[in-house]
């Protein structure tokens, strides 16, 4: 064999030189390159997952915010309640009065349960109790939870003071609530959790990743020039190879 047809083994690889990448096809190692692309698969599950969770997050926050307006209006019409309750000094157009502003916080109780959404979603009037969420690349799920915050649900839709009532109705309406919101901040702490374990996972597995499938830079600049000089000596020799015949040659019809 010559010294040019050798020069294929030697010749040095620009194309992962210019990619940064050791494994650019199945040629350059299909096992190596099906185990990279499966780890990659795996970082890029988990981080939809983290996207996931921080979308339960959100819905959390938005729940609670609106939670903690329906747990203020509850605390005032137990305090109207409490003053109905005072039959020594509370006239009845006092009571009247007090379920007016009762029947304007029953409003608005059943407005946040109506209006509050994500997404277009609504998630405190019953329609949207619970929902699942991926949290993994391999179908692993989490749940976030609501709390349905409608009159119905909450048993206070018909709650006057200017007639016999009962003040547990508006405790039992308040610790609905409050045990919701407590559910929920669980909820969000379990999915902070999982996103760092998350993101642990996902550096991991791209950092196997690059193991496999990034190039070593300066072992290939190393690697290229061994191989440029070897071409560049393979031509050398090939050229006094040419040289050294065409002597023999001249002498030989000398």
């Amino acid at each position: 064999m010559s010294a040019i047809q050798g020069l294929g083994s030697t010749t040095p690889n620009y194309g992962a030189l210019a990619s940064g990448k050791r494994l650019n096809s199945a040629a350059d190692g299909a096992a190596e390159l099906g185990i990279a692309k499966r780890e990659e698969t795996q970082a890029k599950g988990y981080e939809i997952g983290n996207s996931n969770a921080e979308s339960g997050k959100e819905v959390i926050n938005i729940s609670d915010g609106a939670l903690a307006s329906v747990t203020e209006s509850l605390q005032r019409i137990r305090e109207l309640a409490l003053q109905s309750m005072n039959t020594a000094t509370t006239t009845d157009l006092d009571r009247a009065m007090n379920q007016t502003e009762i029947d304007q916080l029953k409003q608005d109780i059943a407005s946040t349960a109506a209006n509050t959404q994500y997404n277009t979603k609504n998630l405190l009037d019953g329609s949207y109790g619970e929902f699942q969420m991926a949290t993994d690349p391999n179908g692993g799920t989490a749940s976030v939870s609501n709390v349905n915050s409608t009159l119905e649900a909450l048993g206070i839709a018909d709650f006057d003071v200017r007639g016999e009532f009962d003040i547990k109705t508006i405790d039992d309406a308040l610790a609905k609530v409050s045990k919701g919101r407590s559910q929920m901040g669980a909820q969000y702490n379990a999915l902070e959790h999982l996103q760092g374990f998350n993101s642990s996972a996902s550096y991991n597995h791209t950092s196997a990743q690059s193991r496999i499938e990034d190039l070593d830079y300066p072992q290939a600049v190393e690697e290229k020039k061994k191989k440029e000089l070897m071409m560049q000596y393979s031509l050398m020799m090939q050229k006094k190879k040419q040289e050294d015949e065409e002597k023999r040659a001249g002498m030989f019809w000398a």
